[in-house]
């Protein structure tokens, strides 16, 4: 598995705006724009950059408070979910970081919610320049944050790291079980450098080569690998793997193997009940490629293993099937 310093690297990342996800309000945002918290680009910091509120900060930054009371921000979560970590990131804000900070959440229709918020994440020290890592214990689904900053300061990102849980007692036919809005995800693999194993199960097409999953260059033997939770269990009848983009480092094989699992902490790369979904397939740079007829039928499963010969990147994989009810 790849190494990652993110704790809660295997869950995904709510707050990306390309889900819809949108900063709502701001109690004050004098310094730095509140778009800047859920900002999907790493923070940076441009030495001599300064705008006519001042020094130019990568992220949402409030004025020094001379009331009462703190500052704070809404976040709208593009897709409703349960969380199951945050980081609060101070990045490059050394003198002006908020001393501490707590996260409510609720349930509401309104962009700006009136009222009925909980807290998820108790008041918190904060450092300057730091990742602050918190895990949420909480099993709610949730569609809006409010970060509370104590009494004001700069916050560089705030990631919510979590899942979907989206309703199935309605769904009959065939859907993408690996949808990320029916709560699929992509939750270990050997190796992500060049790109985020979490892009595989995006909607749409991958808009370059950075919006894929692409492993290093492999020097040794053996092969690359992701495995993938399916948002229900289900039997998988048509699959779809888009190499868009990727030219003279796309796979040059790929197979697909699934299997259902009870319990979370069974599911390991070497796991003996993998069985067969896709035998091992020539692919092609740049293009969709659909199976059917090639499909070997396991049965109803909730975890599939993309392998991929030898190494390489991969756009998006689609896994349509029915829900086992």
């Amino acid at each position: 598995m790849a190494a990652s310093s993110n704790p809660f690297h295997e869950w995904i990342q709510l707050e990306q705006p390309r889900l819809g996800s949108r900063v709502t309000h701001a109690s004050d945002e004098f310094f730095g724009a509140r778009e800047r918290l859920i900002d999907a680009h790493k923070p940076v910091f441009i030495d001599d950059k300064y705008d006519a509120h001042g020094k130019w900060m990568d992220g949402w930054e409030s004025r020094r408070k001379r009331s009462p009371g703190h500052d704070h921000c809404i976040i709208r979560l593009g897709v409703p979910g349960v969380i199951h970590g945050v980081d609060i990131d101070t990045s490059f804000f050394t003198g002006n970081y908020p001393p501490q900070a707590s996260i409510d959440a609720c349930v509401s229709e309104d962009d700006i919610p009136a009222g009925n918020w909980t807290e998820i994440l108790e008041k918190t020290d904060l450092q300057g320049d730091a990742h602050h890592y918190a895990e949420i214990d909480d099993s709610s689904v949730w569609t809006h944050l409010r970060l509370n900053i104590y009494p004001d300061g700069g916050i560089a990102r705030l990631r919510v790291f979590g899942e979907v849980r989206p309703d199935f007692t309605a769904v009959d036919g065939l859907i993408d079980l690996l949808a990320l809005a029916n709560g699929g995800r992509a939750i270990a693999c050997s190796d992500e450098h060049y790109g985020s194993m979490h892009n595989l199960n995006i909607a749409g097409r991958g808009v370059n080569m950075g919006d894929g999953w692409e492993t290093a260059r492999r020097r040794g033997p053996g092969n690359d690998w992701v495995i993938l939770a399916l948002g229900h269990p289900g039997v998988i009848e048509k699959v779809e793997i888009d190499t868009a983009h990727f030219k003279g480092n796309y796979p040059d094989r790929a197979s697909l193997e699934a299997a259902l699992f009870d319990d979370a902490d069974e599911v390991r790369n070497d796991s003996d009940v993998w069985q067969v979904l896709l035998p091992e397939s020539k692919l092609e740079m740049d293009r969709q490629h659909f199976f059917e007829d090639e499909l070997r039928s396991p049965g109803a499963v909730s975890h599939v293993r993309l392998c991929i010969y030898p190494d390489g990147g991969i756009s998006r994989v689609r896994l349509h099937g029915r829900i086992e009810k």
